[in-house]
């Protein structure tokens, strides 16, 4: 979910636009934070690919364009309180609660939603519902959103020898529709290699804890998303 404090107003058309700037510094946890050189603009660069890519499957985006070289600029949306995990593998957690390995392919994408970023954040539908947080039209709206990313996500890594385990979905609402607003940064997406790719570099993206780490995996995406 983007950060309030990363969200700025054009020096130009507020009423219809605003800016996400990425900085160069991601929290492994809440009291920590770890500078990495030119990750915002890596970020930018990463997020600004897949919007375009998704655009040309006719995914609502509120993305318009990159604005600098670590900001993009965007629609002046009003973002909704929740955000939407999609699950093509098992993580920890799943993996505990089934009695399946860690990383074992799931059958069918699993949609989480979470409210806030705590360990107990997971809720159902009928508590966004229930709790004003979402419509039930607008609901369908975004689970429709949210099967079509992930299809063609996994199609794009497919082709690259890639397998896209994870990846989470924010979404906002501007002029009554709903757009997806967020996130194919490092953050949210977590790529894995096939067995006939070179494991040796790999890094595991959910134990991104230290600036190298970091800084290999983003490069690995920024790789993907420029060759």
């Amino acid at each position: 979910m983007i950060s309030q404090q990363f969200i700025k107003n054009l020096p130009f058309d507020n009423q219809n636009y605003q800016l996400v700037e990425y900085p160069d510094f991601f929290s492994p946890n809440h009291d920590k934070k770890v500078t990495v050189k030119d990750l915002g603009q890596k970020f930018a660069t990463i997020n600004s690919f897949f919007y375009d890519y998704l655009r040309e499957y006719h995914i609502p985006c509120a993305y318009i364009k990159k604005y600098e070289k670590n900001s993009l600029m965007f629609v002046k949306f009003q973002q909704l309180p929740f955000v939407v995990k999609i699950l093509n593998a098992a993580d920890k957690r799943t993996a505990k609660l089934f009695s399946i390995k860690e990383g074992a392919d799931l059958n069918l994408p699993v949609f989480e939603f979470h409210v806030g970023d705590s360990k107990n954040s997971i809720v159902s539908e009928s508590h966004l519902i229930s709790f004003d947080l979402c419509t039930n039209e607008n609901l369908r709206i975004i689970n429709r959103i949210c099967s079509k990313v992930n299809a063609v996500l996994k199609s794009f890594f497919e082709r690259r020898n890639e397998t896209i385990g994870e990846v989470t979905c924010s979404f906002g609402k501007f002029e009554s529709k709903i757009y997806l607003i967020d996130d194919f940064t490092p953050l949210s997406l977590k790529i894995f290699p096939n067995e006939e790719n070179n494991t040796n570099n790999w890094v595991d993206p959910y134990n991104l804890d230290t600036s190298s780490k970091m800084r290999k995996y983003t490069d690995h995406l920024h790789n993907i998303t420029n060759s």
